[in-house]
């Protein structure tokens, strides 16, 4: 009951004055919005690197030729022998535990198509490449592995290019052509969007690893090696066992060979979102100390103006804890009225920034409940003082106060 009574003292004292607590209140107002935008907005980054992250595959292992020399010396990939058809084959007969393998030859070329023109992507790919990337075919089908061995002119394309080319029609059984070679297309892949590194995924033509090398780009080894593994609990012994079958095939002391997998490009992706959110957090953090500086001041003030009150109070029976907890419960009430009002306002700010410039956010629970716990800790702590200061006054000096 005691409690109820100086919680309406404190209400009523805050309104006699209710610009300079309106005042008061703002720095808070501001600096919580500004938090719960802020890590808002690093969540929606998150959370959009992430899913660009998994719309590259699951459990994939990517295989580079070229690694890290010794002596100094930093080699690239690409800079060693390049990797053979045979390796990928060896990978998919000896390695346990993969659902997929891909050899893979990439090149940017001109296609034509109904009377159209279009610069894209071109993949030669093994019919295990939809399984890897996790990429359903909208329309149509994939190639199949006769059409690997029988070096087949068929192609599946990604939804912009049919697009570009193909508007308003179907491009299923029509003709495409690659540096003049007729290509059938079977099938087109679901859109996908762009990935991680900006690039347009659906921006692509598929065909037969074995066609792209043979007639389109007259080479005798692959640009890289995609696996999947059968699960993400296996993905680092199908890396080592990977690692240690292709160093067992190209008998060479220094590893000239990459192998990295998609765990470790998320984990890298997600922790550099992670050090963006908590700086920008530490940063918008920064307006909620301000503000409780600026509850300390008016807290200051407020225990000078009314010392002659609680001089009197003293003087007909309140202790020193009464008026302790009546000016704590002011700065409290501040900070807590500040922080609703500011979490309304953080939450609307990173709606209309959503809307407005396209950003991605991300407005969790525990973000709003860590503001407003917060906005009440430093309510409490920079109201501690001035509290503290008001109930040490001298009953006698306090009532003598002009």
């Amino acid at each position: 009951m005691r409690i109820l009574a100086t919680f309406r003292i404190a209400l009523l004292a805050l309104r006699r004055n209710k610009l300079r607590t309106a005042l008061t209140m703002l720095g808070m107002i501001i600096g919580v919005a500004a938090v719960i935008a802020m890590v808002g907005i690093g969540n929606g980054a998150k959370a959009q690197v992430e899913a660009q992250v998994a719309s590259l595959g699951q459990n994939v292992i990517s295989i580079w030729a070229g690694s890290f020399g010794g002596g100094g010396v930093r080699n690239g990939w690409g800079s060693a022998p390049g990797l053979k058809v045979e390796d990928a084959l060896a990978i998919q007969q000896q390695v346990p535990n993969i659902v997929g393998v891909s050899p893979e030859v990439r090149d940017r070329n001109q296609v034509l198509a109904n009377g159209l023109n279009w610069n894209t992507m071109i993949n030669g790919e093994s019919p295990d490449y939809p399984i890897i990337r996790s990429w359903p075919i909208s329309e149509g089908a994939m190639f199949t592995e006769a059409d690997v061995r029988s070096i087949a002119k068929v192609a599946v394309i990604g939804q912009t290019v049919a697009d570009e080319l193909f508007p308003n029609q179907d491009p299923l059984g029509q003709t495409l052509r690659i540096r003049d070679i007729p290509f059938k297309i079977v099938g087109v892949l679901e859109a996908k969007g762009f990935n991680l590194f900006g690039q347009d995924q659906d921006d692509v033509v598929i065909i037969p690893y074995t066609s792209h090398m043979r007639r389109v780009s007259s080479r005798t080894s692959v640009s890289s090696i995609l696996v999947a593994a059968a699960s993400s609990d296996l993905i680092d012994s199908v890396q080592a066992d990977i690692t240690d079958l292709l160093r067992q095939r190209r008998k060479s002391q220094e590893q000239d060979f990459t192998v990295r997998n998609q765990v470790e490009l998320a984990q890298t992706a997600t922790e550099t979102s992670k050090t963006m959110t908590v700086l920008l957090g530490a940063i918008a953090g920064v307006s909620l100390i301000v503000g409780g500086i600026g509850i300390m001041n008016i807290m200051l003030v407020s225990v000078t103006e009314r010392t002659r009150e609680i001089g009197i109070r003293m003087a007909i029976g309140a202790h020193g804890r009464d008026i302790l907890l009546q000016f704590l419960i002011e700065a409290v009430t501040l900070s807590i009225i500040g922080g609703v009002v500011g979490i309304l306002l953080g939450v609307g700010a990173s709606k209309l920034l959503a809307a407005w410039k396209g950003w991605p956010t991300l407005i969790s629970t525990s973000s709003i409940v860590a503001a407003f716990a917060f906005s009440a800790a430093v309510g409490i702590f920079f109201g501690f003082y001035p509290a503290r200061k008001a109930s040490q006054l001298d009953p006698i000096d306090a009532l003598r106060y002009e």
